[in-house]
């Protein structure tokens, strides 16, 4: 795995191209101004747009967040951030604080649960599931909140995301019954393989796996689900990539290692190229199928289950493996993120993350800005939960197993509604070298 973490504690900063970890060195006399003008040197050297961001002056800007959006080319990017370090290293790492709860409008616009991770107390203590009616939230209306698109009103219903902050829950079981829950915020690993299960269909056996994160706990999560699919002789597979906005660009390469199964593994095929600005070219780097997974599966095809939030290190498993099996979406576009970041730790105080490279597969297809545009548009249908044969994009990806075709154009309404997620906004969209 290729590394390129950056320590920055001095200005100016030495640049250097380094395929080791640097040892890491804590300034406490770091200040803002420092971290600012660090992040200055950094984005004119390795900024992947460098050449076409906006001439600023870096002493106009307080810290390196404000400078950070003086600086980025906004005509494409729309992912380059600033992280306190800690919030940063906790989050890759699966801690998590908060419901573990993501909430989104239905088409008949009810509020209900999108999803929920399994560590959370509502999920363990309570047995709330995806599809559960939220009808209010410490007495706030969260579907009128959903339809007002109004995300401060959203934060101040739930409160701060800390531990020990109460919310009075009023939930509509599917059996349609109303039941108040009172849950506290806690503090919790997440699970990035939200499910895996097997379908029997009239084709064979397929295999089920809804990933919602490319986090440093995913590869041991990974390797139990794709052991259970061998065990079980999976000929295809469905990848529910919907919630999956991205992550390490490592834990992309297992997956779609897995994916290909031992013979992708072992040919030392090309997973994914680099490409960085005209000053970096020596990073260019070409990732391989890792020979080191070794999951004795043989696909037929791969469904992939995407929607505008499916981002980045999801979108490079789709097209990484595009030239090698044949890969059907069902679902939304796709966000549309063929660029990705290194990272710079700055006095275990900030975590740079600037966008500095392309990402194309082995017969230089990438570009996607606009998104992978799936074969069949489905609905994301939150009134079921992800193994519910009913749920329109699990239904329809079955459809296309067993048939080969999708269902009728027309057949069923499309919509789109906005969702709110618990994760800080800088964990969307990442497609990170670490």
């Amino acid at each position: 795995m290729k590394k390129l973490i950056y320590i920055a504690f001095i200005i100016p900063l030495l640049f250097s191209s380094c395929r080791k970890d640097p040892e890491l060195v804590v300034n406490p006399g770091l200040t803002d101004a420092m971290a600012r003008d660090s992040l200055y040197y950094l984005m004119r050297q390795w900024y992947y747009w460098y050449n076409q961001m906006p001439a600023v002056k870096k002493e106009n800007y307080a810290d390196p967040y404000q400078l950070l959006e003086a600086m980025k080319y906004k005509t494409l990017d729309k992912w380059s951030f600033v992280a306190d370090y800690d919030e940063f290293v906790a989050e890759m790492q699966g801690e998590f604080v908060g419901h573990g709860i993501r909430v989104g409008l239905d088409d008949s616009k009810k509020a209900r649960i999108a999803m929920i991770y399994s560590g959370s107390p509502l999920y363990k203590v309570n047995g709330v599931r995806r599809g559960w009616i939220v009808k209010s939230v410490n007495g706030f209306d969260i579907a009128k909140i959903l339809s007002d698109h109004d995300a401060t009103a959203y934060n101040n219903a739930f409160g701060e995301s800390v531990a020990g902050v109460t919310n009075k829950f009023v939930f509509t079981k599917p059996d349609e019954t109303d039941i108040e829950i009172s849950s506290t915020k806690t503090s919790f690993t997440i699970n990035s393989v939200l499910l895996y299960d097997t379908l029997h269909l009239s084709t064979g056996v397929t295999g089920h796996l809804v990933f919602e994160s490319f986090i440093s706990p995913s590869p041991s999560e990974l390797a139990v689900a794709f052991k259970f699919f061998e065990e079980n002789n999976i000929k295809d597979l469905i990848l529910d990539l919907r919630y999956n906005s991205g992550g390490y660009l490592s834990v992309a390469q297992t997956l779609a290692t897995e994916i290909g199964g031992k013979t992708l593994a072992n040919s030392g095929s090309t997973f994914g190229v680099l490409s960085y600005n005209d000053k970096n070219q020596d990073q260019n780097y070409t990732y391989k199928f890792d020979k080191s997974v070794q999951v004795n599966i043989s696909l037929t095809r791969l469904i992939v289950i995407s929607s505008r939030l499916t981002a980045s290190a999801s979108e490079a498993v789709m097209n990484g493996l595009k030239p090698f099996m044949n890969v059907v979406s069902i679902g939304d576009t796709t966000s549309g993120k063929p660029v990705g970041m290194n990272g710079w730790e700055v006095g275990k105080k900030y975590f740079f993350w600037p966008i500095t490279f392309k990402i194309v597969n082995k017969d230089n297809e990438g570009d996607y800005f606009n998104g992978i545009i799936p074969g069949k548009l489905v609905s994301d249908d939150i009134t079921h939960d992800f193994n519910d044969r009913n749920e329109l994009c699990l239904k329809e990806a079955i459809k296309y197993i067993e048939t080969g075709t999708f269902s009728a154009k027309g057949s069923e309404s499309f919509y789109r509604h906005k969702q709110y997620s618990e994760k800080p906004q800088w964990r969307n969209q990442g497609l990170l070298i670490r």
